[in-house]
């Protein structure tokens, strides 16, 4: 299996997406949701949306030079179950786990003296899409609404350092110890990867000369975002005008 969602043809799934007369495209992933009954009004890659210009300019990903410390961090596999949580994450510099995968991280934060390292990877997409830090504990008393489910609670801070697609291949020999010798390709979600596994980990994904990220298609989810808002808003406007069974039955004062 290509690892690529049969349905949409999308690592993680979602539905396919036109813009501005655009079939979604990126010029080395690929040309997903293609149908003979759309229209290719121009196959150009429509410009980068100007949020993706400001998040680039301020945070300066995939740096040149390794100097994170890696000889005393933690390392984690984050497992996204979409691209669309993944594009929230760089956006707003956050993420949240399960409550299993909240509590662990949150014990790790505690008990931590060096930095925590996540690396990121949608189900299903054949390769790890990036590196972020962990910068705070989690909160888990609020529910940020951004996500593409509206299920997940809680909240911490994290700084996205490398955004690149890196393909499962090239780290497949990477076996841990701590989950029954598998490759760390298979890590289930806030698997901890033993340090020497993680820094061998993080030094190829540092070097990896990568041609593809989810930065070609930011404006795809900068779109789906915007309709997913727009349906959660219609949503919220129906629960709060629709009469209640409950209040219709109350004695008037």
């Amino acid at each position: 299996s290509s690892g690529i969602n049969a349905e949409y043809g999308k690592p993680g799934g979602g539905a396919p997406s036109m813009r501005g007369g655009h079939v979604r495209w990126s010029r080395s992933r690929g040309q997903f949701g293609q149908d003979p009954s759309y229209p290719i009004i121009d196959p150009r890659p429509p410009p980068p949306p100007a949020v993706l210009e400001k998040l680039k300019s301020e945070n300066q990903y995939n740096p040149k030079d390794l100097t994170l410390d890696l000889k005393n961090a933690r390392y984690f596999v984050i497992k996204s179950y979409s691209e669309d949580d993944i594009h929230r994450s760089i956006k707003y510099n956050i993420w949240t786990s399960t409550e299993h995968g909240n509590k662990r991280l949150n014990e790790a934060w505690n008990e931590s003296k060096g930095p925590i390292y996540l690396v990121f990877s949608v189900n299903g997409s054949g390769h790890f899409c990036g590196v972020a830090e962990m910068i705070s504990g989690v909160d888990t008393n609020i529910c940020t609404g951004v996500w593409s489910q509206d299920k997940w609670k809680g909240k911490f801070d994290v700084k996205w350092v490398y955004v690149k697609d890196v393909p499962n291949n090239q780290l497949r020999h990477i076996k841990l110890e701590n989950n029954d010798n598998k490759p760390v390709t298979n890590s289930r979600d806030t698997q901890e990867v033993p340090r020497d596994k993680g820094i061998q980990l993080l030094r190829i994904l540092h070097d990896y000369k990568h041609s593809t990220s989810i930065f070609d298609d930011f404006g795809h989810y900068e779109k789906r975002q915007d309709e997913d808002n727009a349906r959660k808003g219609a949503d919220r406007k129906q629960w709060v005008t629709e009469p209640k069974d409950s209040d219709s039955n109350k004695p008037k004062n």
